[in-house]
């Protein structure tokens, strides 16, 4: 296996909702929901997603909990969060507090106050809708450009 991600693939309880959050609030560009006309039933999943394609040709996809569960062939439980995170590197403290800020008004939790933390980051973590948890930080030691 390569050391490399290509997909991550989020479970939503609400595609809708969790596009909305995603586009229209962060500002990620997609083409909205694709491949509704992929009908699942009680055992097939069904195939509508909305996918996202990040820098360096990582795609982010949401894809709902029920259907990602009868896709993946793994009993559906409760969702449950906090298991891990998804860093958001940006290129200044007052980044980390602008794209905070965003999340929040478009709907995110915010779990911690971005901060400095004693390995030398500054950073803050929140919520999506669906709990899943994002640490947007700035390192110093890591340069991050917006190119």
């Amino acid at each position: 296996m390569e050391a490399r991600i290509d997909v991550i693939t989020l479970a939503v309880a609400d595609l809708e909702r969790a596009l909305a959050f995603y586009r229209d609030g962060l500002g990620l560009a997609s083409r909205g929901v694709i491949g509704t006309e992929f009908v699942g039933d009680d055992v097939k999943p069904n195939g509508a997603v909305a996918m996202f394609e990040l820098q360096g040709g990582m795609i982010l996809c949401l894809y709902p909990r029920t259907e990602l569960a009868k896709d993946a062939e793994i009993r559906l439980g409760p969702p449950k969060t906090g298991e891990f995170s998804i860093g958001h590197a940006v290129s200044s403290k007052a980044e980390v507090d602008a794209v905070l800020a965003q999340a929040e008004v478009a709907g995110a939790m915010l779990t911690d106050q971005a901060h400095a933390r004693p390995w030398g980051i500054y950073s803050g973590y929140f919520r999506d809708p669906d709990g899943h948890l994002w640490e947007v930080l700035w390192n110093p030691r890591l340069v991050r450009t917006n190119e």
